[in-house]
């Protein structure tokens, strides 16, 4: 099982080769794949979003589950910032795969490796 990053999905939507040899395989399983509401609002902030942008991403999400940042959730990405000094968004991008018990998808490995236990599954 996986969570996919913010930056796996958009280099996925824009058909990027590392993006899509690694994901294709993924969304050929038969498998639960997690998104941290975190990244459902990262990739609809863009304001160079175009109407076919939206459309895309919003077909992908179907296919995902969305974890909301409840306070079970935040407090945990709370200590994973704190801890290890990772940015907000990661941290609960970072809490989702952890509670979640997946591997996390991200182009960005560096900016998750200080959290140990957390599995990554770069692009």
């Amino acid at each position: 099982m996986y969570t996919l990053d913010t930056n796996a999905i958009i280099y996925y939507l824009k058909s990027e080769a590392a993006a899509v040899s690694v994901l294709e395989p993924v969304f050929g399983q038969d498998i639960a794949l997690y998104v941290s509401a975190i990244t459902e609002l990262e990739l609809f902030s863009s304001p160079a979003l175009t109407d076919e942008d939206i459309a895309a991403i919003s077909q992908l999400l179907t296919s995902v589950v969305i974890i909301p940042v409840d306070s079970r959730l935040a407090r945990f990405a709370g200590y994973l910032r704190r801890e290890y000094r990772v940015k907000t968004a990661d941290s609960a991008i970072a809490a989702t795969a952890l509670l979640t018990h997946t591997t996390l998808v991200t182009r960005n490995a560096q900016d998750f490796q200080r959290i140990p236990t957390l599995s990554l599954l770069p692009i």
